[in-house]
């Protein structure tokens, strides 16, 4: 009997299964179709446009782009780099015969060409010195990149004293004048460091502390009381120089700047693209007083009260900042110094030199540091003359042996490679992207331009199309013709790539 039930039981459970089992398969069969069927007519109406979707019966029109900009195309036409090639010497002689020559250049000329080694192959009036203009900077880059540590940054910070007088934050600058006014831009050199994104930082930091209204101090102390070398201070403190008005070359280096200082208007307007020059508006001569008036209004913005106009202080002792922001790499800012041939950076590449090796903290340290760095790696510095560290004051001299020295260094690169990396190439980057005349060459020239109203010059480093390389400089004061004589360098320059 018992055996009987449990065999009834076991039918019925069996029978219950089956059925659940068949259920099952309906269920899932039937939500399939369903699911087929809702996609099915998704389909159908997104291609007749009833719902939104990727799908569609109507005509589409193609897509318009604007022409491409012109590009050049790569080739291989140089060889493998052989720093023992010699150079035809008849050859670079008859270049160097032909830039005297040629129209507008005049008598008073400079010019060297060296191989790889060092080997003078061509020269005339190597030693004399001369006016070099902005091909100073060349120094300035290798004394400062085999002084400094080129990955570091210089960050501007903000600390707080809360006393019962109230909260007092200090803005104290670092030497960055290329902050943004806006928020940190991790993909451009001008604008790393952003100000918004600092008085962000400090308003968070002053909410947690319950802190709803402050006083703002600046301190702009970094480089002292000296900023303008003598050479550009005239005797009514407005400076002048036989460029022009300096103020649109020139502001003195200080401890925090927007853009440089620059000022753009409606008719110079500022580039879509922070690292690219946009011309020479005029410079605001108080660069660090800009930043603070910035960073307050940032902070109303973030609903922090300014208490007055901020006024320059000191940094207190023993605090810790509460918020920081940092610039591009010391590398990176020495680049954009030397493509822009930004006099004020490259016055400050050379007073960081000052105060790492414990110079005199003036413009006057900036060249002495310079100069005495330059000793130490045993470049000839005859006839060696720094009236700035930018070529922009006037009285400043130095023969081409100098700047090609210089650029044997360029060609090892090593510990001083960003003096190296930053100087402009023609067809490419930087103020000699156009100085060249034919397109082969394109790539081969690494240069720093000079010019004022009675200089043009060049110095920089070549790669030669048979695989060899060269290094060069030339410095032309008191043309007869300026334009003349610059066309006549750049025909110069693109023929040194093949010797």
């Amino acid at each position: 009997m018992v055996s009987t039930a449990v065999s009834r039981r076991q039918r019925r459970e069996t029978q219950r299964s089956v059925r659940y089992s068949h259920r099952l398969q309906l269920t899932v069969a039937i939500s399939s179709l369903v699911t087929i069927a809702l996609f099915a007519g998704y389909c159908v109406a997104d291609v007749t446009d009833v719902l939104p979707g990727p799908l569609t019966l109507t005509n589409v029109s193609e897509p318009a782009f604007a022409n491409p900009a012109t590009a050049k195309a790569g080739t291989t036409i140089a060889g493998d780099f052989d720093a023992t090639k010699p150079i035809d010497a008849t050859a670079a002689a008859r270049l160097v015969d032909e830039l005297l020559a040629a129209e507008g250049v005049g008598s008073d000329v400079s010019v060297i060409i060296e191989d790889a080694q060092g080997t003078v192959d061509a020269e005339h009036e190597a030693g004399t010195a001369r006016e070099p203009a902005s091909t100073m900077k060349t120094l300035t880059a290798l004394a400062a990149s085999s002084t400094l540590n080129m990955a570091s940054t210089l960050d501007t910070q903000v600390f707080l004293t809360q006393t019962d007088g109230g909260n007092t934050l200090t803005l104290k600058g670092n030497g960055d004048m290329l902050l943004g006014a806006g928020t940190s831009d991790p993909d451009h050199i001008n604008g790393r460091a952003g100000l918004a994104t600092l008085a962000g930082s400090v308003a968070l930091a002053l909410t947690q502390r319950g802190i709803d209204t402050v006083r703002l101090d600046y301190d702009d102390s970094l480089f002292g009381e000296e900023r303008v070398p003598a050479g550009l201070r005239a005797s009514d403190g407005a400076g002048d120089v036989t460029s022009g008005d300096y103020t649109m070359y020139y502001t003195p280096v200080s401890s925090m700047a927007i853009d440089g200082g620059r000022q753009y208007t409606d008719a110079l307007p500022a580039p879509a693209n922070p690292d690219d020059s946009g011309g020479y508006p005029e410079l605001s001569q108080h660069t660090a007083a800009d930043v603070a008036e910035r960073f307050a209004a940032l902070l109303a913005e973030q609903g922090i009260t300014v208490d007055g106009a901020p006024t320059e202080g000191s940094t207190p002792a023993g605090v810790s900042p509460i918020a920081s922001v940092s610039s591009a790499t010391l590398a990176e800012i020495l680049a954009f110094t030397l493509r822009h041939s930004d006099n004020t950076l490259a016055e400050e590449f050379g007073r960081l030199t000052a105060l790492a090796t414990g110079a005199q903290n003036t413009p006057a340290g900036g060249t002495k540091a310079v100069h005495d760095v330059l000793d130490g790696l045993g470049i000839d510095t005859s006839g060696l003359t720094m009236a700035d560290c930018s070529g922009l004051s006037p009285d400043s001299e130095l023969t081409v042996r100098t700047l090609a020295a210089v650029q044997q260094r360029n060609l090892t690169a090593g510990g001083a490679a960003a003096a190296a990396e930053g100087l402009s190439i023609a067809g490419l980057v930087g103020t000699a992207q156009y100085r060249y005349d034919d397109e082969s060459v394109a790539g081969l020239l690494r240069v720093k331009t000079g010019s004022l109203a009675s200089v043009t010059s060049m110095a920089g480093n070549v790669s030669r199309t048979n695989g060899g390389a060269l290094a060069f400089a030339v410095v032309v004061n008191n043309p007869e013709d300026m334009d003349a004589a610059r066309s006549a360098i750049d025909a110069f320059i693109t023929k040194l790539a093949g010797l």
